[in-house]
Order: C-alpha cells, then sequence, then structure tokens
C-alpha cells in the first residue's frame, strides 16, 4: 500500500473545510446531482477508459494519473478513475484532486469515512493495488482455545499505548455471562453495543478513542433477550446470555472476523442493523418524526451529541445520510430515566422532495426495514460538567442535536443558564416550538429566542440572519470567569458563519462545539 505525506483535508482554505469537525458543499453545476451520477453509472458509458478491463496497478502506474481529466486514486487496495465523477463531487474538484495519484484511504476516512464509496464509484474501478509478495510465517495448525473461543488465527496485535481489555466467560445451568474487563472508569452503558443475529454474536465496547471487539460464532444458540451491565467505578463489562437449551456449553464459539481486536475506533468500519420502521408523525409541513426499532438481539444507545447513519438502495446504488437521534418529546420531566430504553431510535428528518434519500426514505412503510449504524461523532457528556452557562445556536434541523443536550443539561445543578437560539425561515418551520415555549415557562434556567428569516406581518419577534449583533446580545457571559460552552448546528454557511462571530467575540475554540447538519 503506498504511503501519502500527512496534510490536511480537506485543503486549508477550500470550501469544504469548517471549524470543529463540519463539513460544508460547493455548488454544482445544472445536471450534476447525486441522481444524476446515478443515471451516468447506468448508461453503460465507460467511466475507467479500460472497455470494462481490470487491471493490477502498480505503484509507478498509479503516480502517472495525477491530473484532473486523469485522475485515479486508491482506496483500501481498490483503485478508481474518478476523472468522470469530479463535477458531480459535493466537497468540489479541489478535495479530490488531494488524493489524486495516490493512496487516498486516510483522507477519505478523515471526511467521507461513512460513504459506500464501493456502491458509488463501481463504475470507475480500474483494478486492484498490486501488492508485494510477502513471506509468511508457517503456523501450528493444531486446535486452541483461549477463552473458551476455538482459535483460527492470532489475536491481533494491541495498541501499545493503551491498556489492553481482555474478557472471560462463565456459564450457569441456563445462562452465559460474557465479562469485559476494560481497566477504565468511568464506563456506562452507552459505551456497550451488542448485536446477535443468526447465531453471530457481535460485542464493541467504546474506550476513548479506542474500539475493542467481541465477535463470534456462538456454539449454541441463545434467546434474543440480552442483557448489560456496566460497573462505572471498575469498567467491568457483563454481557448476560440466555441459553435455548439448558446444556453446559465446552466453548464460547468460534471467532469471526477481528474477534478480540482492540483498534482506534476511526480504523474501523461502520456496523449497520436492520431496524423496523414502527411510525411516523408530522412536525411541521415538511419534517416528521419517525421512530425505528431496534432488532431484539440488539443493545444500543445513541449518546448525547451523537449521530448514526441510515443507508438505502436507491435505483440500485446504497446511499447513506447521517441523522442525530432525538428524544420523543421534550415533556420528559427533566429526569434521565432509571432504566434507559434501549429498543427505540427516534429521528426528526425533513423531506426534501427534490432530494434523493429523504422522499425514499418517507415511502417506507409502518413494518418496513432500513439500515443503521453504531453511533458515531466526538461530542461528550463531560463537556456539560462545570458549566455555569450553555448556549445552543440551531438553525432548521439543526435543531436536532440540541434536544438531548437540552434534557440532559437541565439535569445539572450546577448550570445556571441555558439558552437557545432558533433559527427558521418561517413560523410554519420551526420543530416543537409550542414544547420549546411550555419548557421555558415550566423550567426558569431555560430561555428560547425564535429568529425568522423570511417572516410574515404578523411576526413581532426577531428577524434575520446569523449575525454579530444578535449573537453579542445573546451569548453574554454572566461574568468574565464563568463556564461557557456554545454548541452550533445547521447548514454549512450557518456554522462557518457562526463560527467565525464566535472567535470575533473572544470565544475560545474549547469553548465553541459545532455539529454537521
Amino acid at each position: 500500500m503506498l504511503n501519502v505525506p500527512s496534510q490536511a483535508f480537506p485543503a486549508p482554505g477550500s470550501q469544504q473545510r469548517a471549524a470543529s469537525g463540519g463539513r460544508s458543499k460547493v455548488p454544482l453545476k445544472q445536471g450534476r446531482s447525486l441522481m444524476d451520477w446515478i443515471r451516468l453509472t447506468k448508461s453503460g458509458k465507460d467511466l475507467t477508459g479500460l472497455k470494462g478491463r481490470l487491471i493490477e496497478v502498480t505503484e509507478e502506474e498509479l503516480i502517472k494519473h495525477n491530473k484532473k481529466d486523469d485522475c485515479w486514486v486508491c482506496i483500501r487496495g481498490l483503485v478508481y478513475n474518478v476523472s468522470p465523477y469530479m463535477e458531480y463531487h459535493p466537497g468540489g474538484e479541489d478535495e479530490l484532486m488531494r488524493a489524486a495519484g495516490s493512496d487516498g484511504t486516510d483522507l477519505f476516512d478523515q471526511v467521507h469515512r461513512w460513504v459506500n464509496y464501493e456502491s458509488m464509484l463501481k463504475e470507475c474501478l480500474v483494478g486492484r493495488m498490486a501488492v508485494k509478495p510477502v513471506a509468511i510465517a508457517k503456523e501450528n495448525h493444531e486446535k486452541k482455545f483461549l477463552n473458551g473461543i476455538l482459535l483460527k488465527s492470532k489475536v491481533p496485535d494491541l495498541p501499545a499505548k493503551e491498556i489492553s481489555p481482555s474478557y472471560d466467560w462463565f456459564q450457569t445451568e441456563s445462562l452465559v455471562t460474557i465479562v469485559i474487563y476494560t481497566k477504565q472508569k468511568d464506563m456506562d452503558s452507552e459505551s456497550v453495543i451488542v448485536d446477535y443475529q443468526d447465531g453471530c454474536f457481535r460485542a464493541e465496547i467504546l474506550i476513548k478513542d479506542y474500539s475493542y471487539l467481541l465477535h463470534t460464532e456462538l456454539s449454541h444458540e441463545i434467546q434474543e433477550d440480552i442483557s448489560v451491565r456496566v460497573a462505572e467505578k471498575t469498567g467491568k463489562v457483563e454481557i448476560v446470555l440466555k441459553k435455548k437449551v439448558n446444556i453446559s456449553w465446552k466453548y464460547l464459539g468460534h471467532p469471526l472476523e477481528n474477534h478480540n481486536s482492540f483498534t482506534e475506533h476511526k480504523e474501523k468500519g461502520l456496523y449497520y442493523r436492520k431496524c423496523k420502521l414502527i411510525s411516523k408523525v408530522d412536525v411541521t409541513h415538511d419534517t416528521k418524526l419517525y421512530c425505528l426499532m431496534l432488532p431484539p438481539g440488539t443493545h444500543l444507545q445513541v449518546p448525547i451529541g451523537q449521530h448514526v447513519y441510515l443507508k438505502q438502495t436507491v435505483t440500485g446504488t446504497e446511499v447513506v445520510k447521517p441523522y442525530t437521534p432525538v428524544l420523543e418529546s421534550l415533556h420528559s420531566d427533566l429526569q434521565e430515566p432509571l432504566h434507559p430504553h434501549n429498543k427505540y431510535i427516534y429521528l426528526m428528518i425533513k423531506i426534501y422532495r427534490a432530494g434523493l434519500f429523504s422522499p425514499h426514505f418517507d415511502c417506507l412503510q409502518i413494518g418496513d426495514c432500513v439500515s443503521l449504524s453504531s453511533p458515531e461523532g466526538n461530542f461528550k457528556k463531560s463537556q456539560l460538567q462545570d458549566l455555569e452557562e450553555l448556549f445552543l445556536l440551531a438553525a432548521g434541523t439543526g435543531f436536532t442535536p440540541m434536544i438531548k443536550i437540552l434534557n440532559y443539561a437541565l439535569n445539572i445543578t450546577s448550570l445556571r443558564k441555558v439558552k437557545l437560539m432558533f433559527f427558521n425561515k418561517t413560523e410554519g418551520d420551526i420543530l416543537w416550538r409550542n414544547q420549546l415555549e411550555q419548557l421555558a415557562d415550566k423550567e426558569r434556567r431555560f430561555e428560547v429566542e425564535f429568529i425568522l428569516s423570511e417572516p410574515t406581518c404578523e411576526w413581532t419577534g426577531k428577524q434575520g440572519r446569523i449575525s454579530l449583533p444578535l449573537l453579542s446580545e445573546f451569548v453574554k457571559r454572566s461574568s468574565e470567569d464563568s463556564g461557557v460552552l456554545i454548541c452550533i448546528c445547521g447548514p454549512a454557511p450557518f456554522t462557518e458563519q457562526g463560527i467565525r462571530l464566535l472567535k470575533d467575540l473572544n470565544f475560545s475554540q474549547e469553548e465553541v462545539h459545532s455539529f454537521t447538519a
């Protein structure tokens, strides 16, 4: 595999760069939408220039194809001719050229790890990178057991800089308990994701920026009712499985891909499970609240401020979109449940009638299924601790990350003030307006302001777009040394402008967290 020098991606000053992990798009020419690209890939046109042949590509050959009209890029060992895709790329041509004639895997992962490039670029596939032969050490092929797992290969090396977790298992007549020793304090059930389907057991434990994975084909069948217990002080995780038949297990199971691995989370691909649509309710004229039910063998709780990806096949191409889960409503008595319900995911989604993903998703019938990923995101609940003031800036569906943050923050007794400034075009676009106003009446620490850019003449509230005068009045500190966090989410231009204005108001980078709408 080729090595590419470390470099900023997106490029400094490019139209795709946004602060604090956000991303933006560039205007595309007419006829260059995602649907137009899908049509082109199905037209039969030769997009590789090789007339259907697949070739082995050497490093020397790849380097030659580094121009806009002749651009090859390697992603995870597969080489693509991305020249035909240049005008269709939402991030602009300059971003694709960052990886021209080289291995763009790392650059791709920094911005587009969730994108199914194999589906999007399958008609652009040139071939595989030529791999130099390496000497393979002989292995002892005798059957070996480790923690009840029948080993087929060596356990992968673990990161040297982190304390590697370990696991064990024990059984009673009716139960099997898998114990993971994370050796980390402050673990909670949100750090544990379990999936069981068709005999395959998969448990992922999120530890800081690392992921510990158990992945095995169990030696016997279990019931789909799986429970998870976490000892926060010691970091011990117990996953309790109920046997279908009360017999003694001789070993836990056969290892599957990446079993017992401990790697950086960003190196892992996204894992999806099928979720069933059980309800959809209108929120505004173009936005709905959808409820998805997780499979019975899944334990998954989406942490505050994190998002998931939905994946659908649209006209033969897999399309993926990120969404931030929300609560069923803001009427929760401001108390976290003693036993968080981990079987349902609520999503508030705006339907873009000319779009590709959301209209197709809205056509799903109750009982239909959609693929949902494990959570992603870098927001931590710890950012809300030791705060005195929390300011939320949202535009449109950029309100969705704020819902769980708002609900959680109002449970922190040391927090003196929580303010939401909510930007929309019209009154009819304001999501959960009544609930927000009721919450402001009920909770003295919470204030909400609605700002409209296209109000009617009857509107008596503030109007305009995000600006220095609006922000300077809204995000005033109570005192010079008060602990402050400002969360911002909305369309890319809104977020980027907000970041710049907050910097002008002398808020530090640590005091501002942006989400991608």
